[in-house]
């Protein structure tokens, strides 16, 4: 029936009138249940989800292996607190996430995850600054959005922000922030740390970390070239600071790799992860070099961090990423991004196609040769995709998300593309 039909209508005015008005729904979808790729409304409306639950239901809605583990530990253990007692599947994860010469410390949330990075990072180097990337998003807390550069509404009203945050222009080398382009392009974006920060404002030995997303989430799925983070390494390292990823949203198998960081071949001192990670339960992780975790018991703890029951759906979520769904992502993306690349030739409105697995950003613009942003034709897509049966989302003023469950077949694929293709011709015959 069409979208939202009755039952929708009266659980969106219920919500109304007791939930905070700061969420942020794109369209009145009201979600029954999930299974796969798929998700039904409460009216019995089948959507496609090319949104992962915001790129959290990384093994899809409900995978059966993730339910089975997740009823098995409820059954057994929800809670004992990590932080203060002992548990083995939180070992067994830490070992998982680890590798050589690292150690981990569990929280609930990206957001946090990042917090206890920069806690540790001040910690460890005894300075109190970092570096930030204008576009990023690393959560809503005060230190977490006090990094955060995405937009003014999150930011509005909750001022002042944890002092001593420098913000950089990102690699975005289709809007380079240097004029060039990539054909003619000899500048380091990285440089800029160096150029116009430490050379004419932040001493370079109080700044602690620089913290960048390896691919940029919600500022539009920005993939910079390699060398950027290579020379991002190398800057940090070169003045005694640290490296700190922020892979929650771009980690755990999204973009064809474990961690995004492996296409770039860095390796940073501190990584945080979540979303995807648990498959939709809600579990951070601050990943750090084992030299660095040096603070002393009760320096930092997460009383529901690590719970048993995420863990447990943690362990299985690896075992499947590692297991076809890494590759899948891999594959899924490189075959949608065969076809899409040949969007902006055949859609005036696409001004740029890029990704890594599945995670891909096609950027609205109103002109392809001045690039001209197009928002208020980016949010009609979207809304068209959902009155069709798929769920997208934006990221970035004018940029459409693509981060389906990695689960995803050629099938869904080929629906996915179809619909977005149907749509924007409608858009561009009607204009």
């Amino acid at each position: 029936m069409p979208v939202p039909g009755p039952r929708a209508q009266a659980i969106i005015a219920r919500d109304a009138r007791v939930l905070s008005p700061s969420y942020t729904r794109d369209y009145p979808l009201v979600v029954q249940s999930g299974q796969g790729a798929t998700i039904t409304d409460v009216d019995g409306n089948r959507f496609l989800d090319f949104c992962a639950g915001i790129a959290v239901a990384s093994t899809g809605h409900c995978h059966p292996e993730v339910v089975a583990a997740i009823q098995h530990q409820a059954a057994q253990l929800i809670h004992m607190s990590g932080t203060d007692f002992y548990y083995e599947n939180m070992v067994e994860l830490a070992e998982q996430l680890c590798g050589p010469d690292r150690k981990v410390l569990f929280g609930n949330s990206g957001t946090e995850a990042v917090e206890a990075a920069l806690k540790l990072a001040r910690y460890t180097t005894g300075r109190d600054k970092f570096i930030a990337f204008y576009g990023a998003f690393h959560g809503r807390t005060m230190g977490a959005l006090s990094l955060t550069a995405r937009r003014p509404v999150q930011r509005e009203g909750f001022g002042p922000f944890v002092p001593g945050v420098h913000h950089v222009p990102y690699a975005y080398c289709y809007r380079c922030p240097y004029g060039k382009v990539p054909e003619n392009c000899h500048v380091d974006c990285a440089a800029a740390i160096e150029d116009q920060l430490i050379r004419t404002i932040l001493p370079a030995k109080e700044v602690a970390a620089i913290v960048v997303e390896p691919v940029q989430g919600e500022g539009g799925y920005i993939v910079p070239p390699a060398r950027f983070h290579q020379e991002l390494l190398e800057i940090a390292h070169r003045h005694g600071m640290l490296l700190i990823h922020d892979e929650v949203q771009c980690g755990a198998g999204r973009t064809g790799k474990l961690w995004a960081h492996e296409h770039f071949a860095v390796e940073p001192d501190i990584f945080a992860s979540a979303k995807g990670l648990a498959s939709g339960m809600p579990l951070g992780a601050m990943v750090a070099r084992s030299a660095l975790m040096t603070w002393p018991p009760g320096a930092h703890a997460s009383t529901f961090g690590g719970n048993p029951v995420s863990v447990a759906a943690s362990l299985v979520t690896l075992q499947l990423l590692e297991r076809e769904l890494i590759a899948n992502a891999a594959a899924m993306g490189a075959y949608m991004m065969d076809r899409m690349r040949e969007w902006p030739a055949r859609f005036p409105l696409v001004g740029d196609v890029r990704g890594l697995g599945l995670m891909i950003g096609v950027e609205l613009v109103r002109c392809q040769q001045t690039k001209e942003r197009a928002p208020q034709e980016r949010n009609r897509l979207i809304q068209m995709c959902f009155e069709r049966g798929l769920l997208i989302l934006g990221a970035g003023e004018n940029t459409i998300r693509l981060s389906p469950p990695l689960v995803i077949t050629r099938d869904q694929a080929d629906f996915a593309m179809t619909t977005i293709e149907q749509c924007l011709t409608e858009m561009e015959e009607g204009s």
